[in-house]
């Protein structure tokens, strides 16, 4: 018999049990769209996390205060100490101390109650000066960012986040109106697009926000401190990335009269923090997918069940066949293939349905899912693997029969 015929011969022993072959391959099913599934969904959450991340600002460094100490010698966390100040700023924007640094933008940031009309919004207050809208490659969807004379001046002028302005302003165009924040009347002359972004130190949305010059968030909380939040740097290109980071470290140990071993600043980059994120992406993905290949190993047991099954019901067809000059490989050949079939078939409707669930549920849980191309080859080499080394046994105890005792099984 050529592997042409063994082929139809598996393919008609499968499609005559067509309710057993597909309990048989259910398990194989779930495991497979499992895998498909889960590694979709580590991918996509990694994609959302690197696109958040872009979405802070290209070739960016992020420089935030050391840790605070309070009483009882109680230390804060890395940004809860005032140890980065507007003159730290203007040290970094200059080109002989960094000449590898393109821009710089200072921060301060608080949160407040903004009012429009009858409407209030609790957002945050950001304080800045007019690098920040390149810094963190901000557009606008309306109006225009405020300006060096504005920002000289103390001006009473906002540019709004997209949700902000959304929130207080359901209807209308925003530029031109009015908000009041802390008994103080702002006018706004801009409306940022939306990034949706997270803010890189908290789960605050990066739309969310009402962006003031630094002078005027002064004058808002009455604070005479120079001290800002957070100064964000851009270097003049990817490749010279490693080189500001660099030139920022040694300008502020030396500004701030310190050491390395007792840095009062931390500096992030974007890889850190992208690779701190995917490292948690990662491990949640690897774990579903372990729980995914579980189903697959039951899935691959429940193959091998049903071919011991399939070889006792056909005994008498194994001894007729041997007896008419069948060998024993080709018997183990013809249960392979059809143990193969039922693999490949379970590998081929779960990757189907994965796919399928890869497109649905984006819109049901607001998180993308990546169709991975590698993924499902893989899935597929592995439920035909499955049926491969699962029927085996099988195969090989079929292979065993002997014509006389076969054909006289009842």
């Amino acid at each position: 018999m050529n592997w042409l015929e063994t082929l139809r011969t598996a393919a008609d022993a499968v499609r005559s049990h067509r309710m057993r072959s597909l309990l048989t391959m259910l398990g194989i099913v779930i495991g497979i769209s499992s895998v498909v599934l889960t590694v979709g969904l580590g991918l996509g959450a990694q994609d959302k996390v690197r696109s958040q991340i872009d979405a802070l600002g290209s070739n960016l460094l992020i420089v935030s205060p050391g840790s605070s100490t309070g009483t009882g010698g109680v230390r804060g966390g890395f940004g809860s100490a005032a140890t980065l100040t507007l003159a730290d700023a203007n040290t970094l924007a200059n080109s002989a101390v960094a000449p590898d640094v393109s821009r710089v933008a200072p921060t301060t940031s608080t949160s407040t109650s903004l009012t429009a009309g009858t409407t209030n919004w609790t957002s945050r207050i950001v304080g800045t000066t007019t690098n920040w809208q390149q810094v963190r490659a901000r557009t606008l969807t309306a109006g225009r960012f405020f300006t060096a004379n504005e920002l000289a001046d103390g001006a009473d002028v906002t540019v709004l986040g997209a949700d902000t302005a959304s929130e207080l302003f359901s209807r209308g165009n925003p530029v031109g109106q009015t908000i009041t924040a802390d008994g103080t009347t702002l006018t706004v002359i801009g409306v940022l697009a939306e990034s949706g972004a997270t803010s890189s130190s908290s789960s605050t949305s990066e739309d969310d926000l009402a962006v003031v010059p630094i002078t005027t968030a002064q004058q808002l909380s009455g604070s005479t401190s120079n001290a800002v939040a957070s100064v964000y740097v851009e270097a003049k290109s990817a490749d010279l990335l490693s080189a500001a980071y660099q030139e920022v470290d040694a300008a502020l140990l030396t500004s701030h009269d310190v050491s390395s071993a007792s840095a009062d600043f931390s500096i992030a980059t974007q890889d850190a923090l992208l690779a701190t994120a995917n490292s948690t992406n990662k491990t949640m993905t690897i774990l579903l997918a372990g729980v995914a290949a579980i189903s697959l190993l039951v899935g691959g047991i429940g193959v091998m069940n049903i071919m011991l099954v399939s070889v006792t019901e056909r005994v008498r067809e194994i001894g007729l066949r041997k007896a008419l000059g069948a060998t024993p490989s080709a018997i183990r050949r013809q249960f392979l293939i059809e143990a193969s079939l039922l693999g490949i078939i379970g590998g081929l409707i779960g990757a189907a349905i994965g796919v399928v669930g890869a497109l649905v549920l984006p819109s049901m849980i607001n998180q993308p899912v990546s169709i991975s191309g590698l993924a499902i080859l893989a899935a597929l080499g592995v439920s035909l693997g499955l049926g491969v080394g699962f029927g085996v046994y099988p195969a090989s105890r079929a292979a065993r029969l002997t014509p006389i005792d076969a054909l006289r099984s009842d």
